[in-house]
């Protein structure tokens, strides 16, 4: 058993190590040593702030509201909340969008890769803008004179943690993104968007999702199967049929994207 679960540890990480390259994201998997770079679409804020709908359904959909535009399952959330009853603000918790962080770098030693995103949350973050705040490294994301991070992932395991913990720290010495002016000119200019990694629904298609969820939640209570991390229980209060009804009255007048 226990080799046997040493070898799905290890094709799991295989597997993550290969969605990574393809993808074009990036997770830390032990030690490693990386450098931000400018993001091409936004050369002045290399952090690009998305928010996301976790866990509805087997799906995680980017939200809207990461460019300003409207969300159909971000206003039904509101709505929930709204009515003051405690088992639909539970509910209206679990639909709000959550912030994850991306930014571009290179993989010191892998910079024939390319440009991969790192994304991270809120402590990572905070941590980030400190260093970019110290005046003692400057702007580490600078191409000539930057700064080098080194990243420290451990295991759920040794870290007694969830999902594992990610450590930074800034390197002391400055340095260039690449002594190669035409590695340099990649790494800068060959770049994807994020959008490009996360696809961007539009409003009906975001709203149908929701609808679909609702639906099968609906289905789980009559079969009394719990599927999902929400308990029938949960939203026994909501009334998800009368919620379902009243779906499309909900968001008939709304805009479309």
């Amino acid at each position: 058993m226990g080799t046997n679960l040493e070898m799905m540890k290890k094709r799991l990480k295989s597997l993550q190590e290969s969605t990574n390259k393809t993808s074009g994201l990036w997770r830390p998997t032990g030690k490693h040593q990386v450098r931000i770079v400018p993001y091409k679409y936004d050369k002045e804020n290399p952090f690009i702030e998305l928010w996301f709908h976790y866990e509805l359904g087997s799906k995680n959909y980017l939200s809207p509201k990461s460019f300003g535009d409207p969300d159909p399952i971000l206003e039904f959330s509101d709505k929930l909340r709204a009515t003051g009853d405690p088992e639909s603000y539970k509910l209206s918790r679990k639909l709000s969008p959550k912030m994850r962080t991306y930014v571009p770098i290179v993989i010191r030693g892998e910079e024939s890769q390319g440009i991969k995103f790192w994304g991270f949350g809120k402590n990572n973050y905070e941590e980030l803008m400190q260093i970019m705040a110290d005046a003692e490294y400057g702007d580490i994301v600078d191409p000539s004179i930057g700064t080098d991070i080194e990243v420290m992932f451990t295991s759920p395991e040794d870290s007694g943690t969830t999902y594992g913990k990610v450590n930074i720290r800034a390197k002391r010495n400055t340095s260039k993104l690449s002594d190669d002016p035409t590695m340099l000119e990649n790494l800068l200019n060959n770049q994807k968007k994020i959008t490009d990694i996360y696809k961007v629904l539009t409003y009906d298609e975001l709203k149908e999702a929701l609808e679909e969820w609702l639906t099968s939640l609906d289905e789980e209570e009559e079969t009394e199967e719990k599927k999902t991390s929400i308990s029938t229980e949960d939203i026994n209060s909501t009334d998800i049929e009368e919620t379902s009804k009243d779906f499309e009255k909900l968001f008939k007048d709304q805009p479309s994207n």
